[in-house]
């Protein structure tokens, strides 16, 4: 049995602690600056409450701790458990400074601490098998992809939150297009070119509602195509979906399934044959304990439970993966301001306890 400890107690933090809660490996207790939240879990699971960040840290016997508060508090409250010897599941984005995200990286891997970032798409079946089968080289040469990712968060001028706030949450950028830029890093490895990116606003008056950008990888790779919206009624709630196109077939692959082409029947590939085959999330995921929202929320948090059970990570949805998805969309925004390869180091947020900040509504 492990001791984790859960902070931000928003709508991701009410799922974590929801999945956390129920795993027969974990006990946990929360951390949230709002008394009335804080009142509400301990009466209805009897779970300890914290008020301070700190306090949760010094909790006798503490294990591990999953971070699933505003963005721009990643980086301090991250650092503030690793010091401490604490293993780390921090929510997407990592953090909105790579070079932050690089620091923390170095900081766990020195202290052999299980690490996890909460990109949960690659607990998805679909986008699993997508991998598998990019991997075994069915479809040949991948020449292009397109990413895409699109969504109804932003549909009017007035109203904001902290995700809509560039400093807070870093835009559509970070919180939407991030999945499926961290897709294509875990299938192609970082890009060699970023070129011709948009960050353009729609209603949001402080940062990006649409993200568009070209990439580039080394010789024999593909470019791919990143199409993002999270201003988008037509979309129910977010749809991230990736296109391969290749020498000897094609893949399509979002949430619900996965449907490859082939132009002839791979021995790399049993169970494939010539032309469509469709397989879908469900016969591709394993069955979970727990049930909420998707399999793959689950899943990811009994990796990382499993994982500090173990003392070891297997490096998968690391710190160090994360980063290099930092670093990317810091090259987006420095070739969108026409800055070339590198972008300025943003202001970081200091504090490692935002007081009064916590709320059950400051996250998705």
């Amino acid at each position: 049995m492990i001791e984790l400890g859960l902070v931000g107690l928003g709508k991701m933090g009410i799922s974590h602690f929801a999945i956390a809660n129920a795993h027969p490996q974990a006990k946990v207790s929360v951390c949230d600056a709002t008394g009335y939240v804080l009142d509400v879990v301990k009466k209805y699971t009897g779970v300890e409450t914290y008020a301070e960040f700190d306090e949760l840290l010094a909790r006798p016997n503490l294990d591990a701790v999953i971070i699933a508060t505003p963005s721009r508090f990643h980086g301090p409250m991250v650092r503030a458990a690793l010091e401490k010897g604490i293993h780390v599941f921090c929510e997407k984005p990592f953090c909105l400074d790579w070079r932050e995200s690089e620091e923390l990286a170095d900081l766990a891997e020195s202290k052999g601490l299980v690490n996890q970032v909460g990109y949960h798409y690659r607990f998805v079946g679909a986008f699993r098998e997508m991998k598998r089968v990019v991997d075994s080289g069915a479809i040949g040469q991948v020449t292009h992809v397109l990413a895409e990712a699109y969504g109804p968060v932003v549909l009017k001028p007035k109203g904001s939150t902290w995700r809509t706030k560039s400093a807070e949450g870093g835009g559509c950028l970070y919180d939407y297009a991030a999945h499926p830029i961290n897709l294509l890093n875990w299938c192609f490895g970082v890009p060699e070119t970023i070129s011709g990116t948009i960050l353009n606003p729609i209603f949001s008056a402080d940062t990006d509602d649409e993200v568009y950008s070209t990439f580039t990888y080394p010789a024999g790779g593909p470019s791919a195509h990143v199409s993002v919206n999270w201003s988008d009624e037509s979309q129910r709630k977010m749809s991230t979906k990736i296109t391969l196109m290749g020498t000897k077939g094609r893949i399509y692959a979002d949430r619900q399934e996965c449907q490859v082409y082939l132009r002839e029947e791979s021995p790399a590939l049993p169970g494939y044959g010539k032309g469509w085959t469709v397989k879908y999330t469900t016969e591709l995921t394993e069955e979970v304990w727990f049930y909420l929202r998707g399999e793959e929320y689950s899943a990811q948090i009994d990796h990382f439970v499993r994982a500090v059970e173990a003392r070891k990570s297997d490096g998968f949805n690391s710190f160090r993966s994360a980063a290099e998805t930092d670093k990317v969309m810091g090259r987006m925004i420095a070739d969108h301001k026409g800055l070339g390869e590198e972008a300025p180091r943003p202001v970081r947020q200091t504090s490692t306890a935002p007081r009064k900040r916590f709320s059950l509504f400051s996250r998705r």
